[in-house]
């Protein structure tokens, strides 16, 4: 092993906003602006997500993206479109599961997931 996962990092234009928006997902400590170029959160999982301000905007779909597992797929992209993320598509499902892809408010990708029943 050469190491340990220490944070995942967005770029972004508006790192305060950002991470309020995802505290708002994941829940975690309070979000902490260390300057107005940098800001972040310790999730519940105890996982830093932070987010840092870069001068350019996002250009192509992302390489990586996070998956929240959820309980109800309809309901949680209710909640994140509330708190302004936008549905791309309609639910996907299959034997393994079922997700829905969204965009957070800055355009980057990630989904909500539930397993399926026994999967």
């Amino acid at each position: 092993m050469l190491g340990s996962l220490d944070e995942v990092v967005f770029d972004c234009a508006r790192p305060a906003e950002l991470a309020r928006f995802w505290h708002a997902v994941l829940g975690g400590t309070t979000p902490v602006d260390r300057s107005e170029d940098w800001s972040f959160f310790d999730a519940p999982t105890g996982l830093r997500v932070a987010f840092q301000r870069v001068p350019e905007g996002k250009a192509v779909k992302n390489r990586v993206h996070l998956d929240v597992a959820v309980d109800d797929i309809a309901a949680a992209t209710r909640s994140a479109e509330e708190l302004g993320a936008t549905a791309v598509g309609s639910v996907h499902a299959d034997s393994v599961g079922s997700f829905q892809v969204l965009l957070d408010p800055e355009g980057n990708e990630w989904c909500v997931v539930k397993a399926a029943v026994g999967g």
